[in-house]
């Protein structure tokens, strides 16, 4: 599959309906022009509750939920969604970190109820004996962000931010392997809003793929790179990409470290990097009525200097 329909959206959201918190939007300026949605408050911290509530879901509707659980390799959003989606079902799950993940991610991860299983010393370590545990323990494979059903998940925040800011005709969205970008531009097709779609300049997966006219790889130096860092955009996000009504922009980390602090000095709100890349793009941005969307809170504030 390499694209996706409002259909999977609209799904996804019946699926997950109740599940997770509904997105909350704040008043981005004074003129009523761009709203600030809040998706940093959902279950976890970020967006990835949503993908990783309807991959499951969708997998027991099925019964192909095996006995062995589910697993993933990721110290990161994902992992911490796909463990806390697992433990709302009563399911297992097994999550595959290097040996040099921080004691904070492990015990994180073990707090949902995880089974947390070090491997190598860098991340393509512990992807590789995820892969082999799946193989051999029968356990479901999950993605951070490549996958339909993930993606569809992520794109149910889109459907919600329009019910509450009425008019709306451009989202921002940051983007790193293309999950949450896919899932929000098969929504924002549906109903005509332009979609902005934002990358560090030094971390341009979806940027480059759009030129090249098929993913590639591509070196990844960012502020932004432990949740924006895929060498490789999805072929459901080069798809979005090539629809009317979407943009691909880049921004400095200047302007990303930038909107970062902006959103702590003004409003107290502390958000990942990867978070605060959309904003970064606002002057980039055309529209009546723009929704910025702040998709993750999971960093270490004490960067944030008070009073700057």
């Amino acid at each position: 599959m390499d694209h996706l329909t409002y259909d999977d959206v609209k799904a996804a959201g019946e699926r997950i309906a109740g599940r997770v918190r509904p997105v909350v939007v704040a008043p981005g300026d004074e003129r009523g022009r761009v709203w600030l949605a809040l998706e940093y408050l959902q279950h976890t911290g970020s967006f990835k509750a949503r993908g990783a509530q309807n991959f499951l879901l969708a997998h027991a509707a099925a019964g192909t939920l095996p006995a062995a659980g589910v697993t993933i390799a990721s110290g990161g959003n994902a992992g911490l969604a796909c463990a806390w989606a697992a433990r709302e079902l009563g399911v297992r799950a097994t999550v595959f970190l290097p040996e040099t993940a921080p004691p904070v991610k492990v015990a994180r991860l073990r707090s949902y109820g995880a089974e947390v299983r070090l491997a190598g010393g860098e991340y393509a370590e512990a992807l590789a004996a995820c892969e082999e545990f799946a193989t051999t323990g029968g356990a479901l494979a999950s993605h951070a962000y490549d996958h339909p059903l993930i993606a569809a998940g992520a794109g149910t925040v889109l459907e919600e931010i329009r019910e509450r800011v009425p008019g709306l005709d451009t989202v921002v969205v940051s983007v790193g392997g293309g999950g949450l970008f896919a899932g929000v531009a098969a929504a924002a097709r549906e109903h005509g809003v332009r979609v902005v779609a934002v990358e560090p300049a030094g971390s341009r997966a979806l940027n480059a793929a759009v030129a090249a006219g098929r993913p590639v790889d591509v070196p990844v130096e960012s502020v932004a790179s432990d949740s924006l860092g895929a060498r490789r955009a999805t072929a459901l996000a080069l798809h979005a990409a090539r629809q009317d009504g979407v943009r691909s922009v880049l921004v400095p980390d200047t302007a990303i470290v930038r909107a970062r602090q902006e959103l702590w000095d003004e409003r107290r709100i502390a958000v990942e990097h990867a978070a605060a890349t959309a904003l970064a793009a606002l002057d980039q941005t055309d529209g009546e009525r723009i929704a910025v969307l702040l998709c993750g809170a999971n960093t270490d504030p004490s960067d944030l200097v008070a009073g700057r």
